[in-house]
């Protein structure tokens, strides 16, 4: 874009100069004046008087002295006879207006001019050139006496402060051909564009930024009144709407510039854009442009820029005819929500006979565009920057990558790239910037994808998800072609050895090894590459070892040395850091006495989970511009100091988890963009400082596990955006106060082991952050909750957490009504004094997972209600005057342990040994029928076992007696008539018990 506005300026120039030179003769001399030649004492006085009513803060017209004026800075006279024709003022220090440079930009306002415009200037009869832009005139108008400079052809007065209305007496100027008011503060009035039809020779024309949102139904219209415009820009200028004529500038047939950036459209791309033949340079970005892109795009075959972003261009394919822009230069098409598969477009203009022109393509962030990229993209012989981040390409990148020989910008990042990387990508020896990060590469890069790339400046690969599947396999004699000074690779296996490939690598600026799975130590050599960084991150490795005190940072520069093993004192940095992260290491000793003084430009300083010891340094007040200061898991010890005045950006205090005693500082209240204040598990005493009312934002309010007493304040209910409260354990009495109902985004309130007495407000169940889904994802930090009986982390997913514990305290009354928490995950009142019954309708809470109600008065029944408690896992209603029945469906089928109900007398049924009224007859029948089938069973087994020695005896007492004498037959055949009497009794009896037993058998099973 800057190349385009640089050859259309360039050719305006051209044209300016052709046609002043045709007008007359301008030399210039040593200076902005003419050899031998002088102004006249009229012009002379003209600018002193000028001068005078200007404030000129870094004296840039010193040179304003003498008598010949033509020689004076920024002064241009012509020839003959030496007349005053230009005045060059621009202030060229100072940034393009920019809203969100003018602020910040000190060295451009410490050289811009101010004061007034004097009416001298009306003696500068020949004035041809007036250029005041980038100065500031602070909201002073714009003279009224410009509009009559008559010869006037160029007038510049772009991010100059001017204030007020666009005077219309510069419709005066006619023979302007140059004109740029681009200000964001001047505004118009309803029908003040009159004017811009008297401006008959007017080429160029930059009203950018000027509200004309009162204009905005007929701008066109005085626009069309501008025949020879060649340039026009009105970038946000309010324009709401765009006309729907065939061609609403009919009168504007060449015009070759049109920037309509930045505007409030809300339609589709009108078809009239089309008829500007001449057009090489169209800026739609930043609207609300919707629909597709029209197919009519292919008939501006002189169009060589095309800036469309960030409008809501929607539909199919990208429009094939695109690819008959075979002099397109530039294509900008990012931030909309264009769909469909990008083969098409790249197809199109890989078929242009002599090659695309196509230098630079940018189709980010429109999220729907997927495929393949194709191999045709390899045709783009031109391109020099290809930005496809932000959409859903899959796949790999196409061998063809390595023929574009130009390309200097390749930015993938943010698809879904589930392939390899080519080695031909190595082959890219222009390639200055790549970014690949945030797609799930599965490959091995080698010293081939690196092979030619002698121009690498900038490498990024990162990626979110701790899953690894690209691996740098590089070896360790391995030297690089380039020279980095941008290194990110995160998510990226380069372990487990420090990689040794940076040792050449000693203009770095940045650099990023972070989850890269390297557990060694820090080479010396890297220590000593000299680098002047600008962030250092070795997070998330176990790299390990004593951190020096030799880096050099620059200015702001942020380093995170987080989840490593380094040991040793705490390191000493340059004072430029502006982010300090040693988190989760094992630093020891205390923090230096002259930290604060050492690092004057900290703005976040986390160290948590060390092993750092002694006092908060005193000096840390010297850090105004602190915003996190996070010291929790260490051993400080002492009072916490005082060093809270002038600190109006610091929004977290996390110092939990150490030996801090003494009060609560009062000063804290200062800090009014205070939203975490972390203090639990130390050993502060006192009561909560009143000043901390004046901390309405807070987000998170943690004293728990400390010394504190007195009541609960009621001004906490102020605290309209707190999301967690937890007070637990300490000292604290009274009772809660009912402003704590006030609290609509509260989701964690945890009050437990305290002595707080009374009944709970009755409007607890108003707190609707329980009741509704948290719509955005907000850092709360980490946080201890007792939930399921024990306690539990949460970080990444404490916003999910909704909980109530009031345990362990002195509270009475009946259980409060909160059967409208409906995402109320945890409730536990126990250890208190409640009584009455179980509310019916706790049934309601739906999403409840944890709930104990042990060590109360409770009584009455366990209601049914809570069966349909689907989701709890956790129940304890131990310990109260519980009776009745216990529930045996659902979730009561799993509850089996019977500590959960112990101690309530009354509660009978399963998993207590005490029956229920009822049961006892279901057992004697029961008892009964289990006695009769043990009889039969033993009857039967008893026949059984008999048959085997009867079937013995019986042989033998047949078959025994004819083996010896007569006699003795005849006494044994009188006996085996007895016996055969006795043993068929026996039998007659066993079978008919064996047939009833079968019947009844039968009528059990209803058979």
């Amino acid at each position: 874009m800057a190349d385009i506005n640089a050859s259309i300026h360039f050719l305006l120039l051209i044209f300016l100069s052709s046609t002043f030179l045709h007008l007359e003769t301008v030399k210039l001399g040593s200076c902005n004046g003419v050899l031998n030649a002088s102004c006249t004492e009229i012009e002379r006085k003209a600018l002193v008087n000028f001068k005078q009513g200007l404030t000129d803060p870094s004296d840039r017209l010193s040179s304003w002295v003498g008598l010949d004026c033509c020689r004076w800075s920024g002064v241009v006279c012509s020839s003959r006879p030496p007349r005053v024709i230009k005045l060059k003022l621009r202030n060229q220090y100072a940034r393009s207006p920019d809203p969100d440079n003018e602020a910040t930009d000190d060295y451009g306002a410490a050289h811009a001019f101010g004061g007034e415009i004097s009416h001298s200037l009306l003696d500068l009869k020949d004035l041809r050139y007036l250029d005041l832009s980038m100065n500031n005139f602070g909201g002073l108008k714009i003279p009224k006496f410009i509009g009559s400079f008559k010869r006037l052809r160029y007038l510049n007065l772009s991010g100059a402060s001017f204030g007020g209305t666009i005077p219309p007496h510069l419709g005066n100027l006619s023979s302007l051909l140059y004109l740029d008011l681009n200000s964001y503060s001047l505004e118009s009035v309803e029908n003040d564009l009159h004017w811009l039809s008297g401006l008959s020779s007017l080429r160029h024309l930059n009203l950018g930024n000027i509200d004309f949102s009162k204009a905005a139904a007929y701008w066109h219209r005085a626009v069309n009144s501008l025949s020879s415009l060649l340039e026009l820009r009105l970038p946000g200028c309010g324009l709401s709407s765009l006309p729907d004529l065939s061609l609403p500038f009919g009168n504007v047939t060449s015009l070759s510039v049109l920037d309509l950036s930045t505007n409030g459209f809300n339609s589709s791309i009108p078809l009239w854009l089309f008829n500007f033949s001449s057009l090489a340079y169209l800026d739609l970005n930043s609207n609300s442009l919707q629909g597709s892109v029209p197919e009519g795009f292919g008939f501006l075959i002189s169009l060589d820029y095309i800036d469309l972003s960030f409008n809501i261009l929607i539909g199919g394919h990208l429009p094939r005819n695109l690819g008959k822009l075979c002099n397109l230069r530039t294509l900008k098409l990012s931030f909309n929500s264009i769909s469909g598969e990008i083969t098409e477009l790249i197809d199109g203009l890989s078929e242009c006979v002599n090659s695309s022109s196509l230098e630079s393509l940018d189709l980010g962030f429109n999220y729907k565009l997927d495929g393949f990229l194709p191999n045709s993209l390899g045709h783009l012989k031109n391109l020099k920057s290809l930005h496809l981040w932000g959409n859903s390409f899959v796949g790999s990148i196409p061998n063809t990558i390595g023929n574009l020989s130009s390309l200097q910008e390749f930015y993938i990042s943010e698809n879904q790239m589930n392939g390899i990387i080519p080695e031909s990508v190595g082959q890219l020896s222009a390639l200055v910037a790549a970014d690949l990060s945030e797609n799930p590469w599965v490959c091995v890069v080698t010293e081939s994808h690196f092979s030619n790339l002698t121009s690498l400046i900038e490498l990024s690969i990162k990626k979110s998800s701790p899953n690894i599947t690209l691996v740098f396999d590089v070896n360790s004699k391995w030297i690089p072609p380039f020279k980095l000074s941008y290194l990110e690779l995160q998510a990226c296996h380069l372990g487990p050895k420090f990689p040794a490939w940076l040792r050449t690598q000693n203009q770095l600026k940045t650099v990023v090894l972070n989850n890269a799975r390297i557990s060694d130590s820090i080479p010396d050599w890297f220590w000593k590459l000299d680098l002047q960084l600008e962030l250092l991150d070795f997070s998330n490795n176990q790299l390990s070892g004593k951190v020096p005190n030799s880096l050099k940072f620059t200015e702001n520069a942020v380093v995170d040395l987080s989840s490593n093993r380094f040991h040793g004192p705490f390191p000493h940095f340059s004072f430029n850091l502006s982010s300090l992260y040693l988190r989760d290491n094992s630093f020891s000793g205390p923090i230096p006495r002259d930290f604060g003084k050492t690092m004057p430009r900290l703005s976040n300083f986390v160290v948590s989970w060390n092993s750092l010891n002694g006092t908060i340094p005193l000096s840390m007040a010297k850090i105004t511009g602190l915003t996190n200061l996070v010291i929790s898991n260490n051993q400080f010890s002492g009072e916490i100091p005082l060093i809270w005045n002038d600190k109006p950006d610091l929004y977290e205090v996390d110092m939990a988890n150490n030996s801090l005693s003494g009060e609560i500082p009062s000063s804290m209240g200062t800090l009014n963009s205070l939203m975490f204040l972390i203090l639990s598990g130390n050993k502060l005493s006192g009561e909560i400082p009143f000043s901390l009312q004046n901390c309405k934002d807070m987000d998170s309010f943690d004293l728990g596990d400390n010394r504190l007493s007195g009541n609960l304040p009621s001004w906490i209910g102020e605290m309209q955006s707190l999301l967690i409260l937890r007070l637990r354990s300490n000292f604290f009495d009274g009772n809660i106060p009912s402003q704590v109902c006030s609290l609509s985004h509260l989701h964690i309130l945890d009050l437990a082991h305290n002595y707080l007495s009374g009944s709970v407000p009755s409007c607890l169940g108003n707190l609707s952050g329980m009741a509704t889904e948290i719509s955005d994802y907000r850092y709360e930090g980490r946080l201890s909750v007792v939930v399921k009986g024990r306690e539990l982390i949460y970080q990444s997913t404490l916003y999910l957490v909704n909980s109530i514990d009031l345990s362990d305290n002195n509270l009475l009354g009946k259980l409060p009504e909160i059967r409208n928490l409906s995402r109320l995950g945890t409730l536990n009142l126990s250890i208190n004094h409640f009584t009455g019954n179980i509310p019916e309708d706790i049934g309601g809470l739906s999403q409840l997972e944890t709930l104990d109600l042990s060590r109360n008065q409770l009584s009455g029944p366990i209601p049914p209600s809570m069966t349909s408690l689907t989701s709890l896992s956790h129940l304890n209603l131990s310990y109260n005057s519980l009776s009745g029945k216990i529930p045996t469906s659902n979730q009561f089928q799993t509850f089996n342990d019977p500590s959960i109900y112990r101690n309530n007398l009354a509660l009978c049924g399963d998993p207590l040994p005490l029956k229920c009224p009822g049961d006892d007859k279901a057992t004697t029948d029961s008892s009964r029928a289990g006695n009769e089938d043990h009889d039969d069973e033993f009857e039967m087994r008893w026949f059984y076992v008999s048959m085997g020695p009867g079937f013995v005896v019986g042989f033998w007492a047949v078959f025994g007696p004819l083996i010896i004498n007569r006699s003795w037959r005849r006494a044994y055949f009188r006996f085996l008539d007895e016996m055969k009497d006795r043993v068929m009794v026996v039998i007659t009896v066993n079978v008919a018990r064996l047939q009833k037993k079968c019947k009844w058998e039968r009528r059990q099973h209803g058979t």
